[in-house]
Order: structure tokens, then C-alpha cells, then sequence
């Protein structure tokens, strides 16, 4: 009897051991993560990542063969892997907005791979999303629910841009630069860059979309109050802009008859000598000629009424131009003046274009603003819900209106 519950209880550890191995350590790490976005002429992102993916454990859920990253929505194009760890590489749209990639080999436990990928995204920005003139990209990276983020980087090249958030370091090449490290299922804070109306081809008929933030295999029960709220936040939204149609409904044969300036100053303050090399920054340089190094101290946007009173000719300046402080050799004011057209004969309730219906869906659209969660295959929980087949029936017809709007 002894012998019968001893084997028993040996059976009982063997089962519990896998479980308790998986739920207290992870599968793999992420040694290096970086996003390098440059800004296309059409506002449409080139997206190039490079992710050092370790692998820690392939016994628990055997080796790892394939994996998925997070991107922000479906509107991608032009997917290229780029090192030859990558056998195939494709969009996948279970569970959200992925990149899957497909492994040329079975890696185990210790083995590091080198992922090199490209692609083009759209629909990342928002025209006159808070300030009218303005256009503003958000972003953030996808993240891991069960692997480490031992360092990731986000690369935004700043050309003919107007202010960045959060703060972050530029670099000698002209990009934005902002660094971490994320535990798992932690996510990077959300960056966003705001450039002027003219400085692309923006459409102002596109808005923000992200991947969808349901998961049906990791949440179980916790997707259907997901789901839930989903519908009734769908819903309000509807109610409000339904209002705000009927209330403003004549406006609609209104005019645009004048056109106004939007005026952008930025202050910029310059190293006086290069922080690398210590050459001197000659005049109208950015980038020291030696070495590459910005000369850029800091930079912020600011009112009219925040530049000092003594400086009031800069207050004056409303033409393109960086303009010098008289009291300081190394500050000045950059000047980016956009023209906008203003519905004369509008009522004052709908406000021009920031009407309620647009800050709500820009305010949506910044709440969810991420990628989808990613990950290898089989780190999910299982199904025990059948809620995998009811989300990918709702993600298709959900897409299906979608392009068909389109």
C-alpha cells in the first residue's frame, strides 16, 4: 500500500515539475530590441527591427523554430526579413497584428538568433489631432507576456520635425532616441512625434489604428468583459458622433473663405563647441563636420508669451527661419509657419475641425496606441474557453468591414 501511494506521489511531482519550471521561468530572453523608423514622403513608416533573441529553455516546450512580433495594425506592407536566420516571413493575424517569422533551424537552450526584418506601415498618424496645422505619429513597440527585454531602442529619424514625447537623446545622425529595459509583459511608454501639416504628403482622411488589444489565449474568461467593453465604448462613440452631426448637420455647405497662419516656435539652444571632439559649432550647423556629433543642447516648443519680453523682436517673426537671442549666441527661435483654412461661416458650436467626435477618437486612439504582445510558438496558455475560435470569428468580420469600407 506504502509502495502504491509512493509511486503515486512520484507520478503527481514528475506532472507538477514541468508545470511549475514554466510558470516560474521563462522560455527565452531578449538581449537586444531596435526599431529604426524613418518617415516616408506619403507619411507611411519604414520600420527596420533587429532583435537579438536568446533562447533559454527547449526541453519544457522544445526547441524554438518560429516566433511572432507585435506591429501596430494591419495596414503593413513591403515585409523583408534580412538575415538568414529567417527562412519565411509574413503578416499573421491571430490574436492581433503580428509578424511571424519562420526559423531556418530548430534552436536550443543557449543559442542566440539574430532577427533582421523590414516593413512599411500606415495608418500611424493623425492629422490635427490636438493642434490644427499639426500631424502626430504614436508609437510603442510590441512587448513580450513571458520573456525579458534585457534592452530595447527606438530610432525616429527628426527630420523636419517639430517636438518629440518623451524627452529623449538625439543622436549624431539625427534621431531620436529613446532606451529601456522591460520585464515580461511590460511595454515601453508611448512615444509620439509631431510634425508640421506640410512636411509629407499626410492624408487627413486617415486616423491612428492599432492592433486589436483582445487575446483569447491569454486572458480566458477576462476577453469576454474585454469584449464587452469593447462593443459598449464602440457604441458611445457612435451616440457622440451622431450628436455632434445632427447638431452641426448645415455646416456642411459652409465655405472655407480664409485662410490663417499657424505658427510653430521652437526654442533651440546649441553646444557652443561639439560635445565629442570640442570643434566649434559654425554657424547654421546642426552636426559637427568632424565627427558627426549634434550640436543640439535642447529643444522644446513655445508660446509666444513664454519668449522673454526683452527678446520681443523674435515675438514679431512670422516667416520660416531660426532667428538668434540677442541676450544669448547660442539659443534661438525656429520659426515653421503653415497655412490653415478656417470655415467662416461655420456656428461656433462645431468648433472648426476639433469638434468633439475628433479629440474622442484621438483620445481613443492614444489610450490603445501599442503593438500586439508577441512571443514563440506555444508560450500562449490554452484554450480551455473555446474563446479562440469565437475571436477569430469577430476578427474576421471586424476586418472584413473594414476593407470594405475602404
Amino acid at each position: 500500500m506504502k509502495r502504491r501511494i509512493a509511486a503515486l506521489l512520484l507520478i503527481a511531482l514528475l506532472i507538477v515539475l514541468p508545470i511549475t519550471a514554466h510558470a516560474y521561468g521563462h522560455l527565452d530572453e531578449i538581449v537586444n530590441y531596435t526599431v529604426t523608423i524613418d518617415v516616408n514622403e506619403d507619411g507611411t513608416l519604414y520600420m527596420q527591427y533587429h532583435i537579438e533573441w536568446k533562447v533559454l529553455d527547449s526541453d519544457s516546450e522544445g526547441p524554438l523554430t518560429w516566433v511572432k512580433i507585435g506591429i501596430p495594425n494591419d495596414h503593413v506592407t513591403s515585409i523583408e526579413g534580412h538575415s538568414s536566420a529567417i527562412k519565411s516571413i509574413s503578416y499573421y493575424s491571430t490574436g492581433g497584428d503580428f509578424v511571424r517569422i519562420d526559423l531556418d533551424r530548430k534552436y536550443l537552450a543557449g543559442e542566440t538568433v539574430i532577427l533582421d526584418f523590414s516593413l512599411v506601415q500606415d495608418y500611424m498618424y493623425q492629422v490635427n489631432e490636438q493642434v490644427e496645422g499639426e500631424t502626430v505619429y504614436r508609437f510603442t513597440p510590441g512587448w513580450f507576456d513571458e520573456i525579458d527585454v534585457d534592452r530595447i531602442e527606438v530610432r525616429w529619424n527628426r527630420e523636419n520635425s517639430l517636438s518629440r514625447f518623451p524627452s529623449c537623446e538625439i543622436s549624431a545622425g539625427g534621431y531620436y532616441i529613446w532606451t529601456d529595459s522591460l520585464e515580461a509583459g511590460e511595454r515601453m511608454t508611448e512615444m509620439s512625434v509631431t510634425y508640421p501639416n506640410d512636411a509629407r504628403d499626410f492624408d487627413v482622411t486617415k486616423t491612428i489604428e492599432t492592433a486589436d488589444s483582445y487575446n483569447g489565449y491569454d486572458d480566458d474568461m477576462g476577453t469576454f468583459a474585454k469584449i464587452g467593453s469593447s462593443f459598449v465604448t464602440v457604441f458611445v462613440v457612435i451616440m457622440i458622433i451622431g450628436f455632434i452631426l445632427s447638431k452641426s448637420a448645415y455646416s456642411k455647405s459652409a465655405n472655407f473663405t480664409e485662410t490663417q497662419k499657424k505658427i510653430t516656435r521652437t526654442k533651440v539652444v546649441y553646444h557652443p563647441t561639439c560635445p565629442s571632439c570640442g570643434a566649434p559649432r559654425p554657424e547654421g550647423k546642426d552636426n559637427c563636420q568632424y565627427c558627426g556629433t549634434s550640436f543640439i543642447k535642447s529643444e522644446e516648443v513655445v508660446t509666444e508669451e513664454e519668449i522673454p519680453a526683452e527678446e520681443k523682436e523674435l515675438r514679431r517673426k512670422d516667416t520660416d527661419g531660426m532667428y538668434p537671442y540677442s541676450s544669448d549666441p547660442n539659443t534661438f527661435i525656429r520659426v515653421h509657419v503653415v497655412p490653415v483654412r478656417v470655415r467662416t461661416s461655420a456656428p461656433r458650436s462645431s468648433g472648426g475641425h476639433s469638434s468633439c467626435a475628433h479629440s474622442s477618437c484621438a483620445c481613443a486612439c492614444a489610450c490603445a496606441c501599442a503593438c500586439a504582445g508577441g512571443g514563440r510558438a506555444g508560450c500562449t496558455a490554452k484554450d480551455f474557453y473555446n474563446t479562440e475560435l469565437k475571436l477569430t470569428q469577430l476578427e474576421l468580420k471586424k476586418k472584413a468591414k473594414k476593407h470594405a469600407a475602404e
